[in-house]
Order: C-alpha cells, then structure tokens, then sequence
C-alpha cells in the first residue's frame, strides 16, 4: 500500500513539474515578423515587374530575357505551385522560380535574401532545392541529352570536325572542385589537395558548349584519378554499353580511326580517351601539334564550365548547403545552362565567352570565359601510371594525321 502512495505521489510531482514548465516557458510573441506578412508590397517581383521595361537589367537580374523566364516559367510551374490554405495564401511559382534564380546569380545567403524576397530564410531553405530539383527534372527531357545510338553520338563528332577540325570527337571530358561548406561533424570527408572542402563535378560538353552529361556529389577526397572510374559513364564505357561507333575511315583520308573523347592529363589514356603528351614528353614538333589541336577541342568544356560560372555566380561561393542540396543546386545549373544557350545565347553566352580564332591564319580572338576567377578548382593531374599499347598507337595515329593530311595551316605557328 505505502509503495502505491509513492508512485502516486511521484506522478502528481511530475506532473505538476511539467505544468509549471510549460506555465514559465517564453511565450512565442508573433507567428511571423510582421514585415514578412507584406510580401505583395516589398518583394522583388514588384521590382521584376519594373525591370520588364529596361530588357539589359532584366537579363542582369535573372540571367535570361523576360520571354525565357516566362517560358521557364510556364515549364516548371505545374511542379513547384503550391495550393492556398484557410490558414495563409502559398508562395506563387513566379516567387519561388525568381528568387531561386537570383540565389544562382548571386551565390547570397538565405539570411540575405529574405530581405529582397520577403520569405523566411526557413522557407527559403525549402524552396530553393524543390524548385532546383524541379527545374532539373523538367529541362533535362529536352535540354540535357545523351547519345543512345551511334547516329547520335556521330553527331557530336560532325560538329566537332566542322568546327575544331578534330574528326571523330565524342566529345570533351573534364572535372572541377565544387567548394563547399563542410557539413557540421564531416571532418575531412570533403578535404581535397588544394586544402579546400568540395564536392566534385565531372561532365562531357558537346560541341556546342553544352553538357551531354554530369556526374555531381563524389566527395573531393576521393583521388582525382579515381573520379571517372567512380561514374555510370565510366562503367558503361568499359561495358561497351554506349553504342559507341566503331572504327571509320577519316574524312579525306585512309586512315581508320576510332571515335574518342579528349581530355585533360587528370584523365587516363585510352583507346577511346586522348589527352595531350606530358611537357616532359613534347620531344618533337608533331606532339606539340598534337597537343595544340587537342587543346582546340577541350576549349569547349573549360569554355562551358567558365560561362556557367560567370553567369551562376553561387560558383564564386562555398556553397554552404547540405550535401544533397548541393547537388540540387549544381544540377539545376548545368541544365539552365544548357536551357539557356539553346534559347537565350545572345545574352547568356555572347561571342566573348567562347574561345575563338581567325579562320584564315589562327591568331586567336578570344581566349574566352574560364573559371580562374571562381572557386571551382582543376582536378589534379594524375600519375599516368601502366598506360596500354594500344592507347599510346591511338593518339600517335591522330598525332600522325594532324600533322599531315590532316593538318592546319596555321598551326605551326602556334607552337613554335
């Protein structure tokens, strides 16, 4: 009996414990700061409404024209519109869609931006990845394309021949350090060589400065060796999963070449991968010619990689999100990106940002954009390591055909 009135008393105490605590917690003074609930009078999209009529800071403001943004917005808005509810009126499509591309253009924080959005910098952190995601989603049926047949891929390679006389081109493979934020508790998951926390972007551009294909998330203290072979891309290439053509005669020539993709020295050399002779190997003048018409061609994915920078300045950042919304917001990018030079090229992408050369004698134009300037860092060069015999015969017959049949008649003078 006595241990009954015990229990019993210990609850009455605990509950009268809890009553008091909830009777002396701090009182929440309001739902919502009172100048967030007047959205419709000091958001941006009033500001938007104005820029309309001065086009060149419409552009400037959301990296396209008001007709592309109002094509995006038509594409994304069955994604992102949320309903009303009795309680408060949602955050249209036209807000959620602006104000995560400002977040691109400009890298700001959600502490920031809530002061030209008139959104919380909680809903902030909701909206931006959604409306990443959906954008990534929506673009990428028509905007972000892989070869599935070899009509397809040889495609690619026509455009690259016509405009970078490099025949048989699948196209230009490279990498970067995304810098970021390391998650709270991460240690040193994301450290890479450069003494930076990132996360790592590997693509292949087409010819026409777009993205075929992203890999985005590998952790940046993962070997940059070993960023390829960590991709779907990789694993269906040692497949012979991609419908790759097979070895053709090259234009103009009897020379039968396999079709390949170019890239840098943090690449392996293959029978299907070129990368340029090491400084220590360029022993003649046909391996420095090798190595110039090589480097004409991978222009297009440095060139791609530095106009979405300069356009997405969150790249000038470290980005401080989570993880997974990282890789939302890189996405969302690479897709824009190629949304935009199919619709907006005069103003996303003008003749400056692209390397460029006088047809009649080479002297160059144009270096073009790149991404000195940003925080995205190169993948380091790698040991090259047990190199096939067979690769090695591939880039000499290249190196071969350029330097005759092949050859330009300026490119002589480019590496002397």
């Amino acid at each position: 009996m006595a241990s009954n009135v015990d229990e019993d008393t210990l609850a009455l105490l605990g509950l009268a414990l809890i009553l008091k605590m909830n009777n002396t917690k701090k009182k929440r003074k309001k739902w919502c700061k009172h100048w967030l609930l007047k959205r419709k009078t000091y958001s941006h999209v009033n500001l938007l409404s104005e820029l309309k009529f001065e086009p060149e800071d419409f552009k400037n403001y959301l990296r396209m024209d008001e007709k592309t943004y109002l094509k995006l917005l038509e594409m994304v808005t069955p994604m992102i519109k949320k309903e009303d509810t009795v309680m408060r009126n949602s955050i249209s499509a036209h807000e959620r869609l602006s104000v995560t591309l400002r977040f691109l253009a400009t890298g700001r924080s959600y502490e920031d931006l809530k002061f030209s959005a008139i959104i919380s910098p909680q809903a902030l952190g909701k909206i931006i990845p959604e409306t990443c995601e959906a954008l990534y989603k929506v673009l990428r049926r028509d905007y972000f394309k892989f070869p599935k047949s070899e009509e397809e891929w040889k495609e690619i390679a026509k455009m690259y021949e016509e405009r970078w006389n490099f025949p048989h081109c699948l196209g230009a493979i490279d990498g970067k350090h995304i810098s970021i934020v390391p998650p709270a508790n991460s240690g040193s998951y994301f450290y890479n060589y450069k003494g930076q926390h990132s996360v790592v972007l590997m693509a292949i551009v087409n010819a026409k400065y777009q993205f075929i294909y992203i890999d985005v998330g590998m952790n940046g203290r993962i070997s940059d060796g070993g960023v390829l072979q960590n991709t779907k891309f990789f694993e269906k290439l040692e497949n012979s999963d991609l419908h790759i053509p097979s070895s053709e005669l090259l234009t103009g020539s009897n020379r039968n070449l396999p079709y390949v993709f170019v890239a840098d020295d943090a690449f392996p050399l293959r029978p299907d991968m070129i990368k340029p002779f090491r400084q220590a190997d360029l022993t003649s003048q046909e391996r420095r010619i090798l190595n110039y018409r090589l480097s004409r061609a991978r222009r297009t994915v440095e060139n791609a990689f530095g106009i979405m920078a300069s356009r997405f300045r969150i790249f000038y950042t470290h980005i401080n999100l989570e993880p997974e919304n990282i890789d939302k917001v890189v996405k969302a990018s690479c897709v824009l990106h190629n949304f935009l030079i199919e619709h907006s090229k005069k103003s996303y992408a003008p003749q400056k940002c692209f390397y460029r050369e006088n047809s009649e004698n080479g002297t160059i134009i144009s270096e073009g954009y790149n991404t000195q300037n940003s925080t995205m860092v190169n993948l380091e060069r790698r040991n090259p390591g047990n190199t096939l015999n067979n690769a090695k015969i591939v880039r000499n017959n290249f190196m071969n055909y350029f330097n005759q049949e092949g050859r330009v008649p300026w490119q002589n003078d480019h590496v002397n």
